[in-house]
């Protein structure tokens, strides 16, 4: 049941990958300029505060971690990061191989 709602959600990122790899391809064909929308971008445009919260978080957790990984994923195209995530996601709860002469209880 879960592992079947995680690759929904695994579907449903790399989905909406594919769709803002289309929108960005639109753009650079409508403006002539390859320009792709950045995920901090997207992330901002959408709940800007939830951002700034994240930034607090991870900054009292390990300061390190937000100029060295999270500045570096935000700054990554937006089709880019949901599409490694829907991957991930659906590799990690693919179904298992079955077991030849063997009954999985």
């Amino acid at each position: 049941m879960i592992r079947g709602f995680f690759r929904l959600i695994g579907l449903l990122l790399l989905a909406c990958g594919f769709v803002f790899l289309v929108y960005d391809g639109a753009r650079w064909v409508a403006d002539q300029s390859l320009r792709f929308t950045q995920f901090g971008q997207f992330w901002n445009d959408i709940n800007q505060s939830s951002q700034q919260a994240f930034r607090a978080w991870v900054e009292s957790k390990a300061p390190w971690l937000w100029a060295s990984v999270v500045k570096l994923v935000l700054d990554q195209p937006v089709f880019a990061v949901l599409g490694v995530l829907g991957i991930l996601l659906l590799l990690v709860f693919r179904p298992r191989k079955p077991l030849i002469g063997y009954a999985r209880d």
